[in-house]
């Protein structure tokens, strides 16, 4: 796995060696951030506060700060996806840009006094309904500014019920991988979902 575009193209990502971590392919990233970058309709990238839910190896959001990004906190409760987002971090010299929260991403509680957040990337496992809890959690919390873009990954053909909010503006299908971007119309306001 390698960084596709930005300041860090081309280095290399370490990849996990457990079972259970599905990353995002190097294709799909790289399709989803070109949208990015040519899409009016969503936030843009460059100086954009980041969150990646269901982090594994935290690709999306090491891939959004090489793209301009101003910073990413990366959310993920399994140990060993830890360990790797942690050396790939440290490894591209981005401790001063980024954290990492051991939390579940559908369970993330109030935001409390942390700024919220211009785009999500969410990439849970597969057709387990995780997505649709953490856009609510994400919601519910105040984690993200009125305006801000979700990006979801799910098993290709899976229906989505989102939560209040959110409006599906696109769809995208890569292989068995659909890509949901999803605008947030709520409030910051935790609970105000």
């Amino acid at each position: 796995m390698r960084i596709v575009g930005g300041t860090l193209r081309g280095r290399t990502l370490a990849s996990p060696e457990h079972q259970g971590v599905r990353p995002t392919s190097d294709r799909v990233r790289e399709a989803v951030f070109n949208i990015l970058a040519h899409a009016s309709d969503y936030p843009p990238l460059d100086g954009a506060r980041v969150i990646d839910l269901f982090a594994g190896t935290g690709a999306l959001g090491i891939e959004a700060i090489s793209r301009g990004a101003r910073n990413c906190l990366f959310v993920e409760t399994d140990a060993q996806s830890r360990a790797l987002i942690r050396r790939n971090i440290e490894t591209f010299g981005l401790t001063g840009v980024t954290r990492l929260f051991r939390r579940d991403a559908t369970d993330l509680g109030d935001a409390g006094t942390m700024d919220a957040f211009d785009i999500a990337f969410l990439d849970p496992p597969y057709g387990k309904g995780l997505g649709e809890r953490a856009l609510a959690a994400l919601a519910n919390g105040g984690w993200l500014v009125p305006g801000a873009l979700a990006v979801l990954e799910e098993r290709a053909g899976t229906g989505l019920t989102l939560p209040a909010g959110y409006e599906d503006m696109d769809r995208r299908t890569w292989g068995d991988t659909d890509v949901h971007f999803l605008l947030w119309r709520g409030s910051t306001q935790a609970g105000n979902a």
